[in-house]
């Protein structure tokens, strides 16, 4: 006998069918992003709950129902949520510019500027019925990346460029724009790396042989994963042009000026110095380290002397920062010189231990310039939180999976000293990760291998005390105080300690005094190290 399936009753596929309709408001509700749906005639037929999570001073969704765009784009200047600085011509025109996001074929989000600091992002698609729907994103922190990310390379004497996975342009320093025959950045963002080449060999600036596809053969050349070649410019300058894949799917190209082989030579020299000495790479980078480490703390001292006349010693210590950054960055540079100009010559296990050091040199450095641009943020009072409740157990579970990694490859074990569930603290979500994410990464590199670091998560009165502890070789009491201190490293050294500028303990301290919390240290020498954060609970 066949078995047939019962058809479903048509009253049944209905029911099933509205209950499907009726959790999709709901579903909308849930999303981090605004969603607002206007008719023909640019009235409000729909919003979501994350709109006045946007928008605190507007009035609740359900009476804004029927007022048009214009009405609300009023309603957000009136409740102060716009900043001022963004309406220069005057509200009217500020109006305007608004609307003609919203004409047929225009795809181009446009970023709004709120007076609190942050920044969201609308996006509009034109519906069939000739309506329109709008997504309003928070996109505060990828933009502040951006911009963090242009600071330090105008920073550099290289010119720097990012492109995406279209290869297109994302980010550039004046540098590189020079390089390519523009004057600004804002004239490439957007460009496709085959346009950009072009305009640069249009510019006429470079020495390009007649019978060369110049074009064909760099675009040929990102195929490969890596990949150098030099460029000789008219005025007689020779740069180094390095293109390699970025992890994200990306590129990254970076014009060095190698004119002068005097900087080349010295770095060979000194490469093959160091060669002869020992063959501890590592043992060498950590002198390299601890020499940079009092270089700053020198220069930490002077800029307190001048403290009364130019203002906090942080914020001076960014403007010095811009001329003597170009130390760790020769340093950097000389071992890729020694890779191109004897590459050919060196075992494969040589090469990759050269990459790894200029890879991680170059990770620290980024590393010490994020910490110097908090600090300065958070002394001259930019650094703006944007406080939530979340659950503490949670957030140390994604700090220790982050460090997975690094503590496995120094057989470190995770220990759960007790971490209490549902304890709900009242912080800023990315700088909770990076407080203790700074006490994770102090706590691995000062544990031997095999040894183990513990968290511990609970409720002390008002607040919640989160702890980290190891057991390295602690630090002796005399020091503890000093420790908090910018650039400061006391008593915690190991054979297998990475290094580092001593601003990690400082930056996490700042930030916990910044959320009205505070972060105290407990040691005692040759029996590990404790780390005690406490923020208030929410």
């Amino acid at each position: 006998m066949r078995l047939s399936q019962k058809p479903r009753a048509p009253e049944n596929e209905a029911l099933a069918s509205a209950e499907s309709l009726a959790l999709i408001p709901e579903a909308l509700d849930a999303l981090r992003l605004a969603i607002t749906i206007f008719d023909r005639d640019m009235k409000l037929i729909y919003v979501n709950r994350h709109f006045n999570y946007l928008y605190r001073s507007m009035p609740a969704r359900e009476t804004l129902l029927g007022a048009s765009y214009e009405d609300m784009i009023r309603l957000e200047i009136l409740g102060g949520e716009v900043d001022a600085k963004s309406i220069p011509s005057g509200i009217e025109a500020y109006v305007a510019r608004r609307h003609a996001q919203f004409r047929p074929g225009e795809f181009k989000p446009l970023d709004i500027q709120l007076a609190d600091g942050r920044i969201v992002e609308i996006k509009a698609r034109q519906t069939p019925d000739g309506g329109w729907i709008a997504l309003w994103t928070d996109v505060t922190q990828a933009r502040h990346t951006l911009m963090r990310f242009e600071d330090v390379t105008e920073l550099s004497t290289d010119a720097v460029a990012f492109y995406d996975r279209a290869d297109k342009l994302i980010a550039c320093n004046e540098g590189y724009a020079q390089r390519v025959g523009v004057t600004s950045p804002e004239q490439l963002k957007g460009l496709t790396f085959a346009e950009i080449i072009s305009r640069a060999v249009a510019s006429e600036q470079f020495v390009i042989a007649p019978d060369v596809d110049f074009v064909a053969q760099r675009i040929e050349m990102r195929r490969l994963p890596a990949a150098a070649y030099t460029l000789e410019a008219k005025s007689g300058i020779t740069y180094l042009v390095r293109d390699r894949a970025t992890r994200d799917g990306g590129r990254a190209v970076v014009f060095t000026d190698v004119t002068d082989n005097r900087r080349t030579e010295a770095a060979l020299d000194d490469q093959i110095a160091a060669l002869e000495r020992t063959k501890q790479a590592l043992t060498r980078l950590q002198a390299d380290s601890l020499r940079q480490a009092n270089y700053l703390s020198d220069v930490t001292k002077k800029l307190g002397d001048v403290q009364a006349e130019a203002g906090t010693a942080k914020t001076a210590l960014l403007r010095t920062m811009s001329h003597e950054l170009k130390t760790p960055l020769n340093a950097i540079i000389g071992f890729a010189d020694l890779l191109r100009v004897s590459g050919d010559a060196l075992p494969p296990e040589k090469v990759l231990e050269y990459a790894e050091l200029i890879h991680e040199g170059g990770h620290n450095l980024l590393r010490l310039l994020n910490q110097i641009l908090d600090l300065t943020r958070i002394a001259g009072g930019r650094y703006d939180l944007r406080r939530e409740r979340l659950d503490a157990r949670q957030v140390v579970r994604d700090v220790q999976e982050n460090f997975s990694e690094r503590a496995r490859a120094k057989s470190i074990a995770f220990v759960d000293g007790g971490c209490a569930p549902g304890v709900m603290v009242d912080a800023d979500e990315g700088a909770l990760r990076a407080m203790l994410g700074q006490l994770t990464d102090n706590a691995i590199n000062f544990t031997p291998k095999g040894g183990a670091v513990e968290f511990m998560v609970n409720r002390s009165g008002p607040r919640v005390r989160f702890v980290v502890s190891d057991n390295g070789p602690g630090v002796a009491a005399e020091d503890l105080e000093r420790i908090l201190e910018p650039f400061e490293q006391v008593g915690r050294g190991t054979s297998d300690h990475q290094g580092g500028a001593g601003l990690g303990l400082t930056v996490a301290k700042a930030l916990a005094e910044l959320h009205g919390g505070s972060l105290a240290v407990e040691s005692v020498a040759n029996h590990g190290f404790t780390a005690m954060l406490e923020l208030p609970s929410a």
